[in-house]
């Protein structure tokens, strides 16, 4: 069973490697913790056997699993199911510059189509990741390039799996139908693209135009979590605001 620091531990290197891409070491990581890098290094070894951390090639750092960025996801929409649910009750909370930018750019624009479009921009550039939005019919898009400069997708076969889980991400949405406020997808939990080294961060929004429209970004599993789960939803809460306005 994992402890209280193990479980410390494999957060702050998720945090870390989002941070640097580098795999993390245990000299870092004792300073952190104010013990000594014998202790972190058993530590890790630890976390490795369970299967949440791996070592890449012979270097002394670890990485996460899939496995440990799930864990670290699952006590992240904990925390975002006790959060208000609606706008009004949003904005009665502390906000940082970038979800209060988000919010501004969405709800400066006198159209829908417009609305999800800047909504889609912002997520980009706030992110650093590939956005996306469906609406009725209406796939919109954006941010190749953000997505394709990340160091994960030197490989011309990882960007090919890419490519094709976004060929198929609207009959995917159907299929999976996400309905929580944010549903995210792990590495090999997509369904398609499974060796694309990728995470799908998306929140259902209300709308006239469709059952299910959907709000969200696509980046490397290296990525923070914590940020951008929350702007997604977010902009997810600003659209069906402007939407039912």
């Amino acid at each position: 069973m994992m402890t209280e620091r193990q479980k410390q531990i494999l957060y702050a290197i998720i945090e870390e490697y989002a941070e640097l891409a580098t795999p993390v070491g245990s000299v870092t990581l004792a300073k952190l913790f104010d013990v000594s890098s014998a202790t972190i290094r058993a530590e890790m070894g630890k976390l490795e056997q369970m299967g949440y951390l791996m070592q890449p090639h012979t270097s002394a750092g670890r990485i996460p699993t899939d496995a440990g960025y799930r864990l670290y996801v699952n006590s992240l929409q904990e925390k975002i199911d006790h959060e208000p649910k609606n706008r009004q009750e949003v904005e009665k909370q502390p906000i940082d510059r970038t979800t209060k930018a988000l919010a501004t750019r969405i709800q400066a624009q006198t159209r829908v189509d417009y609305a999800v479009r800047a909504a889609v921009d912002s997520l980009v550039e706030l992110t650093g990741n590939l956005g996306l939005a469906t609406l009725g019919d209406q796939l919109y898009i954006s941010g190749f390039g953000n997505l394709f400069a990340q160091p994960e997708f030197a490989q011309a076969a990882q960007v090919q799996a890419v490519g094709q889980l976004l060929d198929n991400i609207k009959p995917w949405l159907r299929e999976v139908q996400p309905n929580e406020a944010i549903n995210v997808y792990i590495g090999t939990e997509n369904p398609v693209g499974k060796t694309s080294n990728v995470s799908l961060v998306i929140s259902r929004f209300r709308s006239p135009y469709s059952d299910r429209s959907y709000i969200g970004v696509l980046g490397p599993t290296r990525q923070s979590y914590k940020r951008v789960m929350s702007l997604v939803r977010h902009a997810g809460l600003m659209l069906e605001e402007i939407i039912y306005e």
